[in-house]
């Protein structure tokens, strides 16, 4: 729980910090990165982080509501597939998929009944695409400097 409290808080500070400017879209790549970290660290927890860690950057206004559906499917499909393979690679993998496919084809129903304009779709699902890339890669080169040096087997 520990861990996990950490993560919402890094989460939460670096969310509103590190953003990276990609044509028309800002990648937000950092509640990947720790959704991948969780899903290693913390197990089933990190659903709960992606949850906790949405709710309070919607309440700073530093989040939409587009956030829940991409952070927990990627969560959880992240530590789903660390969790029976084993692999850094493919926790990191889960997090592309789950939030980079899955999480942006569940905004479109949220879009419509919203009412937005459906054309906002296409920009959202590549925002989602390349942050969960960037943050899922990020995140699997430092789990495995962590693997290297042995921290993960003494966590």
């Amino acid at each position: 729980m520990t861990f996990t409290a950490a993560f919402v808080a890094l989460n939460v500070i670096l969310s509103t910090l590190v953003t990276i400017p990609i044509g028309i879209i800002r990648a937000a790549p950092m509640q990947h990165l720790i959704n991948v970290l969780g899903a290693v660290l913390t197990g089933p927890w990190v659903i709960v982080q992606a949850f906790i860690s949405s709710t309070i950057r919607i309440l700073f206004g530093t989040g939409t509501v587009f956030a829940y559906p991409g952070s927990m499917i990627g969560a959880l499909l992240a530590w789903l597939l660390y969790k029976y393979s084993k692999k850094l690679s493919l926790a990191a993998l889960g997090e592309i998929i789950g939030t980079g496919v899955i999480g942006a084809l569940s905004l479109y129903p949220l879009i419509i009944i919203l009412e937005l304009d459906a054309q906002i779709f296409t920009v959202v699902a590549a925002a989602f695409l390349v942050s969960s890339l960037i943050g899922a890669i990020t995140s699997y080169i430092i789990l495995k400097q962590l693997e290297k040096h042995g921290v993960l087997l003494r966590i």
